[in-house]
C-alpha cells in the first residue's frame, strides 16, 4: 500500500512538473519580432582566440545608428539617409529595387523571423540587386532572387563582408567583388547562376569559406586575383566546382597564391548553360577543380568525388582558352602544389578533349588529375595514390600542409583607395567595366577593342550608352545602366576606354 502511495506521489509530481514547463513556455515565449541578430560590427565571438577570418572581421565596436526598414519601405532610401558606421536592418518583406552604396562603413543586415527572410526580388526586370563602391561594406542575411545581372557586386570597395545570403537565379554572377582588397565571403548559398556563383575578380586578400554552391555553371571562381583562400565550401552539381584561372585581356594580368583546401567537391556534372562564346561556356561538364594559367596554387585536403570528366584539371591558356590573345599575360600554370586529397569515382564519363585523350591511350575512364600544356616548378605529395595523366614533370612536394595559414586577409582594415582626378577613369574601368569587358576576349559584354572601334574619338557616345544602354546584339546579354556613376566618372572612364591598349 505504501509503495502504491509513493508511486502515485511521483506520478503527481511529474504531472505538475509537465504542466509547469508547458505553462512557462507559453507565458515566457519570446516575441519573434524582438529577437534579431546583433549588429555584425559588434564583437560576438571570442575574438583573439584564433587568427581566422571569421573573427578578424568582427573586432570593431559598433558605434553608429540602427535604421530599420520594414516591408513596403525602400532600402535605397535608407542608404541615402545613412551615415558611415550605420547599420540598416531589413525586416521580412519583398523589396524590388536596386541598392547602390557609395558610402563607407555601411552594414545591411537582414532580420530573419520564424524562417521568413527579407527578399530582394528583381522579377527578371532589374539588373542588379546590390552594388557597392564604398569601403567597409557588410551585406548579410538577405534572400536575393531573379535579377538579370548580379546579386551582390562590389566595384573597387575594400574591407567587405558578404555572408549568410541566399541567392537564386540572379543572372550572370551571384556574388561578385571586383577590384577589392581584404574581404570575406562566407556562409552563403547560391544556385542557378549562369556564369559564376561566387566570382572573385581582380581582388587581393579574400577568404571564401563555408559557402554552398550548386546548380551553377561555375561554383567558385578566383579570376585574376591574388592571395585567396578557398576553404570548407560545398560545391556540387555545377558544371565546374572550383576554378582558379587567368582571363586574358583584363587590366590585372596575374593570378597567384591561391589555397583550395578542405572543400567538398562532388558530382559537378551539370550541363553548361553559360553565355555562348564566354570563357566559362567552354568548361566541360564533370570538372571538379580547374586551374588555368594560375601560379602558386595549393590544392589540399579536399574530398573530390564523382566528377565525370576529371577531379583536378590543370591547363595553360593555349589549351584552356585557345582563342585568347594577350601578349602581356604569362600563359602557364607554374608552381602548382597538390598535397593530400581524397579522390574517388572521378572521370567515369569524360567528354571532349579529355575523352579523346583517354581513347588515344586505349582508356575510357578519365583521370583523377590531368595536366596539359606548359608550366614549371609544380609538385605533388604522392603521385601514386591517384590516377594521373601529364604529371611526369611534377616533382615531390616540398611542404606537407598549410595549417599555419588560417586566413589570407589582413588583421586590420586596409586603407581606402585614394583616387586622383587623373586616376578616376582607370579606377572606374577596373571596378565597373572590366568584370564584363576584356580587351579583345569575350567575357560577358563585347570586347573593349570593339567598343573603341564603334566610338572612335567619341567619348560622349560612350557616356550616352552608359546612361541608357540598348541591347543591339542578340548574342550578348543586355548591359545594365550605370547611370548612378557621377558625370565626372562617366566621361573619365569613356576617355580611358578609348585610350586603352592591351
Amino acid at each position: 500500500m505504501k509503495t502504491k502511495s509513493r508511486l502515485l506521489k511521483i506520478v503527481g509530481y511529474l504531472v505538475l512538473f509537465a504542466i509547469g514547463v508547458l505553462f512557462g513556455k507559453t507565458l515566457l515565449k519570446p516575441q519573434p519580432a524582438d529577437t534579431v541578430p546583433m549588429p555584425t560590427t559588434m564583437k560576438y565571438r571570442s575574438v583573439g582566440a584564433t587568427n581566422d577570418s571569421l573573427t578578424v572581421t568582427d573586432q570593431n565596436t559598433f558605434s553608429g545608428n540602427i535604421i530599420q526598414i520594414k516591408d513596403g519601405e525602400s532600402i535605397q532610401e535608407a542608404v541615402l539617409k545613412a551615415n558611415p558606421g550605420d547599420l540598416l536592418r531589413v525586416y521580412p518583406g519583398t523589396y524590388s529595387e536596386t541598392v547602390y552604396i557609395d558610402k563607407d562603413n555601411i552594414s545591411i543586415q537582414g532580420v530573419i523571423i520564424d524562417g521568413v527572410w527579407p527578399t530582394l526580388d528583381g522579377k527578371k526586370a532589374l539588373n542588379d540587386a546590390i552594388l557597392y563602391s564604398g569601403n567597409g561594406i557588410t551585406v548579410e542575411n538577405l534572400k536575393i532572387i531573379e535579377y538579370k545581372g548580379n546579386g551582390i557586386m562590389g566595384q573597387a570597395g575594400n574591407n567587405f563582408i558578404i555572408r549568410n545570403n541566399w541567392i537564386v537565379d540572379t543572372g550572370v554572377y551571384g556574388i561578385f567583388p571586383q577590384y577589392g582588397k581584404n574581404g570575406l565571403i562566407s556562409h552563403n548559398i547560391l544556385t542557378e547562376i549562369e556564369d559564376a556563383a561566387i566570382y572573385v575578380g581582380m581582388c587581393d586578400n579574400v577568404d571564401v569559406k563555408f559557402n554552398e554552391v550548386y546548380g551553377n555553371v561555375a561554383g567558385i571562381e578566383i579570376e585574376n586575383s591574388r592571395h585567396c583562400l578557398v576553404e570548407s565550401n560545398l560545391a556540387y552539381n555545377n558544371t565546374g566546382g572550383i576554378l582558379a584561372f587567368l582571363t586574358p585581356g583584363l587590366p590585372i594580368k596575374t593570378v597567384f597564391d591561391v589555397i583550395i583546401r578542405n572543400n567538398f567537391i562532388s558530382g559537378n556534372n551539370h550541363e553548361n548553360f553559360g553565355a555562348p562564346g564566354s570563357i566559362v561556356s567552354g568548361i566541360p561538364p564533370g570538372t571538379g577543380i580547374l586551374v588555368m594559367a594560375a601560379d602558386d596554387v595549393i590544392i589540399e585536403d579536399n574530398i573530390i568525388s564523382n566528377n565525370d570528366n576529371a577531379g583536378i584539371t590543370i591547363v595553360d591558356l593555349p589549351t584552356g582558352a585557345p582563342t585568347a590573345n594577350d601578349p602581356n599575360s604569362e600563359p602557364n600554370p607554374d608552381r602548382v602544389v597538390i598535397l593530400d586529397n581524397f579522390m574517388i569515382e572521378n572521370g567515369n564519363n569524360p567528354v571532349g578533349d579529355i575523352k579523346a585523350l583517354m581513347l588515344s591511350q586505349l582508356k575510357t575512364k578519365g583521370p583523377d588529375i590531368l595536366a596539359m600544356g606548359g608550366g614549371v616548378g609544380s609538385t605533388i605529395r604522392d603521385k601514386n595514390r591517384y590516377r594521373t595523366f601529364g604529371l611526369e614533370h611534377y616533382g615531390p612536394a616540398q611542404i606537407t600542409d598549410t595549417k599555419d595559414v588560417t586566413t589570407l586577409m589582413f588583421d586590420k582594415p586596409v586603407a581606402p583607395r585614394s583616387v586622383s582626378k587623373e586616376e578616376l577613369g582607370e579606377l572606374t574601368y577596373y571596378g565597373v567595366c572590366a568584370g564584363c569587358h576584356a580587351f579583345d576576349t569575350r567575357l560577358i559584354g563585347v570586347p573593349t577593342k570593339l567598343i573603341q572601334a564603334i566610338y572612335k574619338d567619341n567619348p560622349q557616345g560612350i557616356v550616352d550608352y552608359i546612361n541608357a544602354p540598348r541591347n543591339l546584339r542578340d548574342d550578348y546579354p543586355e548591359m545594365p545602366p550605370q547611370n548612378y556613376l557621377s558625370d565626372e566618372a562617366k566621361i573619365a572612364v569613356a576617355e580611358y576606354i578609348l585610350s586603352l591598349k592591351n
